[in-house]
């Protein structure tokens, strides 16, 4: 700074410390808090009272990282102002802890930059509201655990007791209670007398002090309290506050901690450690082996609710019995099930039918889905997990009324899932290839990352710790983790760089055609208030060590591109489908590998599956033969099926059923009577007559070869065929039905929505345009108007005449001097505005408009008024 220039004035207040900042500065405070743009504000005074509100303060505090709340609470027991020398003492004690010391400068700057605190390092300031939300009292204690100050204690003390006090002390007596106050205030703040005050208290009432002086900081006395306790009352090292309650005044407790606001300051994130560690290609293996497993689950599924799964209940959702049913059919435990359930809901595949019995069943982006490529099909199911705010890990739990969070039901959404999740296996992407981190340690990082405040520091609250929880072993499930370790695939689906090869994260390389984050130095010492604010664009515990951390969220476009690299990396791991089983003795099919889809569906129809796993075997028995059969196939396509796709010769048993099932198909036929069974053997029919199973059937004889019963014909098929028959239904005509499974599908269905966490983070764009609004209307609010000596017209808005707006105007465009308008829009809201008139003609004026900075035409009618701005060197 040259001699000549002047330095530049504190700002006295956060709306002036806003206005010194430059666009990138701004930007970083929006882009962190978005709701301070939701709508945008007309000035920066607007911003700035914004900024200050209860809900936006409350809204920024839950997003610092636990040292920069540390440092706010801090502040928020320091003077006001603070000195960064004042702030350091708190945070690094007498002793000086140098990493609190490196460290504290970025978290100052985070606090600026969140608009948390404005002023210089020599005048810092907490915003009031962080202020009254983070300063102990008794109703809401401090985190820091100290109590109020010795003037606060006192408020409401007599004179004559502080007197008392003062002499007991050692002080002199003052002529008035302020002046006796700032008196023990000085003797409390000043270590060596302090230390001397405090070598003549006896080892007991020390005891006393050191119970209260990490916190709770407030104790309960007698009427006549103990000679250790009145010791310390008659020196004022305990102040009563209430009848029966001492407190442990701030100033003292922090002599007893060696100045420490805190007991443990944490300046730096815990690392993330490593448990275990694989080769990177078991971990691939593992995590391909894992996402087939999870597209086999997802098919098996939908396939059981082909024809209509199960009915949604009145609140919505799953009943706790179905969902037993599907953990059943899917051989999984039921909160497992619940997990499949909703990936394949967030995903599309899924939906109810809107029916008047509603259902849940497949969806028509179910069969395009199917159609797609198994890489391409995994890599739906794992964006629409990462991206999604469905959380089954609640299933089962309950809501706010107590009632029960059913599957698919409403009230599963919760808008910190995604961000939860995409963070969790960010940390995984910065550990090293093959590292499978230990949970605790993941859990640990993130408390630090966004530490619990108030009545949610219990775990039973902690719902980030319970969705880390949820997300590693959902993405173990999904298969972008193997063996804990995130895969290749994974890694990719986050639009991460490669792994580092070290134990220590390195800085990662931005991915292609994404910018890398400016790379920020932290300041040595404490800055001035021309200083320019380190800009974060994330979480400020990722400036600290997590470059990873430091990336923008991907964009629609990105994230697009991101999936399809994932896709492209799993697809050779995945096995090939194969077009051949092996056929055994014991009437069993074994499926080495995943099949062809023609030959899987086919086989499903001719036999049950057995059991799963890296191999599948299938079962053949007698029902499962006729389901073929019904199904229109014939013995011959059968025996030629099997031939075709069986790399071992058809076993004679396998063959004997075939024909034997296929022999006695249709030799009785089922109509309807109700329905009625013809055949032409009578003694078949006599047969069936005579089995006492068939009482409940009620047949009765009405020709040779024919029976009638009042029964539908479903229920005499199934009847005959548990008496071991094999019936085939007929139609009207005679002929034989072939029975098949229609596929059932709900009418088109998008899928669910994310619920966002609050306002959406705004693009650059957005950003822009905003930050370009904010400065014009600031300047239309304080740019300087010429005295008038019309008290209306020195108003909040200009009043003239029309005649006199007409003159002004046109007077303007011939000097090109900019004016202050007041503007009424067609829908009656007021504005003013700071324009620079060009032309008027026809009832309009036409002027580039500082405020919306472009050239705008208004109505010469809508103007209320016009004034003249100063000029610039007056």
């Amino acid at each position: 700074m040259s001699s000549d220039e002047k330095p530049a004035p504190a700002p006295r207040s956060l709306a002036e410390a806003l206005r010194a900042r430059d666009d990138a500065s701004l930007a970083a405070l929006l882009r962190s808090r978005p709701d301070l743009i939701t709508p945008v504000p007309t000035d920066l005074t607007q911003l700035a009272t914004r900024a200050g509100t209860r809900a936006s303060v409350v809204r920024a505090l839950e997003r610092l990282d636990r040292f920069a709340l540390q440092t706010a609470e801090a502040l928020a027991v320091a003077g006001d102002p603070a000195t960064y020398a004042e702030l350091l003492g708190l945070m690094a004690g007498d002793a000086g802890d140098p990493a609190v010391a490196a460290a504290l400068p970025r978290a100052v700057a985070t606090l600026r930059e969140q608009a948390l605190v404005w002023g210089g390092d020599d005048r810092l300031r907490l915003v009031r509201t962080a202020r009254e939300l983070l300063a102990p009292s008794p109703q809401h204690p401090s985190p820091t655990g100290l109590g109020p100050t010795v003037q606060e204690a006192t408020a409401g003390m007599s004179p004559g007791r502080i007197q008392e006090i003062l002499t007991t002390a050692g002080l002199p007596s003052t002529h008035d209670s302020v002046s006796a106050v700032a008196s023990l205030t000085a003797l409390f703040t000043d270590r060596e007398r302090m230390a001397a005050l405090l070598a003549g208290v006896p080892a007991d009432s020390l005891d006393v002090l050191e119970r209260l002086v990490w916190g709770p900081p407030y104790g309960q006395v007698t009427a006549d309290p103990a000679p250790r306790l009145r010791l310390l009352l008659d020196r004022g090292l305990l102040l009563p506050t209430a009848p029966g309650t001492v407190v442990l005044p701030r100033e003292v407790a922090l002599h007893l901690r060696a100045g420490l606001a805190h007991r443990t300051p944490e300046p730096l994130p815990p690392a993330v450690e490593a448990a275990a560690t694989h080769r990177p290609q078991v971990v691939d293996a593992t995590a391909a082996g894992q996402a087939y497993t999870a597209l086999a689950t997802v098919e098996e599924l939908l396939k059981d609710w082909d024809e209509g799964g199960p009915t949604v209940l009145r609140a919505g959702g799953l009943s706790v019995r179905d969902l037993k049913r599907t953990a059943v059919a899917l051989d999984v435990s039921e909160p497992v099930a619940a997990f499949w359930v909703e990936l394949a809901y967030a995903a599309g595949l899924l939906a109810s039918d809107g029916e008047v019995d509603e259902r849940y069943a497949a969806t028509p982006a179910y069969d395009e889905w199917l159609d797609r490529p198994p890489a391409e099909r995994w890599a739906r199911l794992a964006e629409a997990w990462l991206t999604g705010t469905r959380t089954p890990g609640l299933v089962g739990g309950r809501d706010a009324k107590d009632r029960t969070l059913s599957a698919l039901g409403p009230g599963l959404d919760r808008s910190a899932a995604p961000e939860v999740r995409h963070r969790v296996l960010t940390l995984l992407a910065g550990l090293p290839e093959g590292a499978a981190p230990s949970a605790e340690s993941v859990l640990a990082r993130l408390r630090w990352e966004r530490p619990l405040r108030g009545p949610q520091r219990d775990q039973e609250h902690d719902l980030r710790g319970r969705l880390a929880r949820w997300t590693l072993s959902e993405a173990e499930q999904l298969g972008v983790t193997g063996r804990g370790a995130l895969s290749a695939h994974g890694r990719a689906l986050l639009g991460a760089p490669p792994a580092p090869a070290s134990a220590h994260p390195v800085p990662a390389q931005p991915a292609a055609g994404r910018k890398a984050p400016a790379q920020e130095a932290a300041p040595v010492g404490p800055g001035g208030p021309g200083d320019k604010l380190p800009v974060h664009k994330h979480h400020p515990a990722a400036a600290v060590s997590d470059p990873l951390a430091a990336r923008e969220p991907l964009s629609p476009a990105e994230q697009a591109t991101a999936v399809a690299a994932a896709a492209r990396l799993l697809a050779p791991l995945l096995p090939e489908p194969l077009d051949h089983v092996l056929l055994q003795a014991d009437l069993t099919a074994v499926a080495p590998g995943p099949l062809q889809r023609p030959l899987a569906e086919m086989l499903g129809v001719l036999a049950d599956v057995e059991s799963k796993g890296g191999a599948t075997v299938y079962r053949f028995t007698p029902a499962s033969v006729r389901r073929a059969l019904d199904a229109g196939r014939t013995a011959a396509d059968l025996h030629a099926f099997l031939a075709e796709h069986s790399r071992t010769p058809v076993p004679q048993p396998l063959a004997y059923l075939i024909d034997d099932v296929a022999r006695r198909h249709g030799h009785l036929r089922v109509g309807a009577a109700s329905a009625y069974v013809r055949c032409d053997d009578d003694a078949l029919l006599n047969e069936i007559l005579a089995d006492k199973r068939s009482a409940g059937l009620r047949l009765r004889r009405l020709a040779p070869t024919l029976l009638a019963t009042q029964a539908d014909p479903a229920t005499l098929l199934e009847g005959l065929r548990a008496m071991g028959y094999a019936p085939a239904a007929e139609s009207a005509e005679g002929d034989v039905l072939i029975t098949r499974a229609d596929s059932y599908r709900t009418p088109p269905r998008t899928a669910p929505e994310p619920v966002p966490e609050g306002p959406p983070t705004p693009d650059a764009t957005l950003l822009s345009a905003a930050i370009r609004a904010i400065r014009a209307g600031d300047l239309a609010s304080t740019a300087p108007r010429k005295p008038t000596a019309d008290p209306v017209a020195g108003g909040e808005l200009p009043r003239t005449g029309a005649a006199e707006t007409l003159a002004t105007v046109q007077a303007a465009v011939l000097t090109g001097e900019a004016l202050w308008i007041g503007y009424v829009n067609a829908e009656g809201a007021a504005s003013q505005r700071v324009i620079a008139p060009i032309r008027v003609e026809g009832g309009f004026v036409t002027a580039y408009d500082h405020t919306a900075d472009e050239v705008r035409t208004y109505p010469l009618h809508r103007i209320t008024g016009v004034a003249e701005l100063e000029d610039e060197g007056s």
